[in-house]
């Protein structure tokens, strides 16, 4: 599946560094039906000691709600314009590759630290009070799997220098070459039955979509509506007549999921959200720039990671009450009931959140640092540590054991790695080299 590209090329992103109002709505209403869909599709009860999870989009055609809600090739699309200006912008004020790389790092870590803070004792401590083990369990484990989003969308950041560089040199083609190679990693996962095999679609389907978003940052991306219809017929198509279930999430006893590991099917849902947002960009960008629109974007914009790290901990407080405090169980799906429940629900959901926004949100913004002076070899090493310890938050979650605190671990030292000490005063022998320019680390 290729880009659609007009020659010559509509300009569709501004030509100079800075922000996007396009890109920081994407991401904002990308993060907002994150939660929205996490907060709506659970269908819970809780019966002798155990919780039992549903899928409220596992009814009847409810699926067909998923090529919409399922927004993480837009998240993907959006991050990867959003790391083209931020790149561009650093190269424009001098800075160099590992000193972006700090930057990008500590931002997308740093919030990681308090949420471990809270949940590597808190499964023990629940355990103390005699909640029952299996919630506990479960949640412990739900917390972590969120931060999937964080260790891939870490490559995407650790490769953003070296993809635009084969962006710059041949544009549409890298994406397409990433989604060829998607197919064939498709075509290998059915044919052979082999399922480990769909997982190298992670990085294949995730880069594809995050490449995009450097080719709109480039305003090398045209004819929306054509990539609308495109991507959202050939994802038609496959769900029609290939081995591709229709739901863009993975559904409770479904065979295969398109989610995890990511298949060509969400691929080219992808490829048609994004065609749809650009050929509604006109009116998103006049209506990004309200006042008072403008202002909530801004406010969200400073809170977007807090909310996405935090809401299903919001989940399992009214849970942990409703359900198994008081017995209460979710309301079959659909019916007047589920749907007359389901903005109380949300009330719930946000009183709860409300709170943990208002005590983890000053985590959103690292400490000041002095800029990163150390080698690319130093902050590659970082990346890979930070990259562990989501990994094994992803694979484990917060459940009691040595994992958590060793994934915990190396995170916080991934983060140490980042900083490096204050530059010496003007005028000592190490403040300059002979070039006249700063030291920087032999690593």
């Amino acid at each position: 599946m290729t880009a659609v590209i007009s020659r010559p090329a509509v300009r569709t992103a501004p030509a100079s560094p800075g922000r996007d109002p396009f890109i920081d709505v994407l991401r904002v209403f990308g993060m907002a039906l994150v939660v929205l869909q996490h907060w709506s599709m659970p269908v819970l009860s809780f019966a002798e000691g155990r919780i039992v999870t549903g899928n409220a989009l596992a009814t009847g055609n409810a699926w067909m709600i998923t090529w919409i809600s399922q927004v993480m090739p837009l998240v993907f699309f959006a991050g990867g314009a959003a790391n083209a200006i931020s790149w561009r912008g650093s190269v424009w004020r001098g800075g160099t590759p590992p000193a972006w790389m700090a930057v990008r790092l500590r931002r997308l870590a740093w919030p990681v630290l308090p949420l471990a803070a809270v949940w590597l004792p808190l499964p023990h401590l629940l355990l103390r009070l005699g909640m029952p083990e299996q919630p506990v369990e479960t949640a412990s484990r739900l917390a972590g799997q969120l931060l999937w989003f964080l260790a891939v969308y870490l490559v995407a950041v650790a490769m953003t220098p070296l993809m635009l560089r084969l962006n710059m040199r041949y544009g549409w083609r890298v994406p397409a070459v990433l989604a060829v190679a998607a197919v064939a990693v498709d075509a290998a996962r059915f044919g052979t039955g082999l399922e480990v095999i769909g997982f190298l679609n992670i990085g294949l389907v995730w880069l594809a979509v995050h490449q995009l978003g450097f080719l709109y940052a480039d305003g090398r991306l045209g004819r929306p509506w054509i990539m609308a219809l495109t991507g959202y017929g050939l994802a038609a198509a496959l769900v029609a007549f290939g081995p591709y279930p229709g739901s863009m999430i993975g559904m409770p006893g479904a065979a295969v999921s398109n989610m995890a590991p990511p298949t060509v099917a969400l691929l080219a849902v992808g490829f048609g959200q994004i065609g749809l947002a650009l050929a509604l960009r006109g009116p998103i960008v006049a209506f990004a720039r309200w006042p008072g629109v403008s202002r909530v974007l801004g406010w969200a914009g400073r809170r977007m990671m807090t909310v996405y790290l935090w809401h299903m901990s919001a989940l399992f407080v009214i849970t942990s009450v409703v359900v198994v405090g008081l017995g209460v169980s979710t309301p079959e799906p659909g019916t007047s009931a589920w749907l007359s429940g389901w903005p109380h629900w949300l009330l719930m959901l946000a009183l709860a959140m409300w709170p943990l926004l208002r005590s983890f949100a000053r985590f959103e913004e690292p400490p000041a640092a002095s800029p990163y002076t150390g080698g690319m070899v130093r902050i590659m090493v970082a990346a890979a540590l930070v990259g562990v310890g989501l990994l094994t938050f992803t694979v484990i979650g917060f459940v009691p054991g040595p994992a958590p605190v060793f994934g915990a671990g190396a995170i916080l030292v991934g983060l140490v790695l980042t900083w490096s000490a204050p530059a010496p005063r003007p005028g000592t022998s190490e403040a300059v080299t002979s070039s006249g320019g700063p030291r920087r680390a032999l690593d």
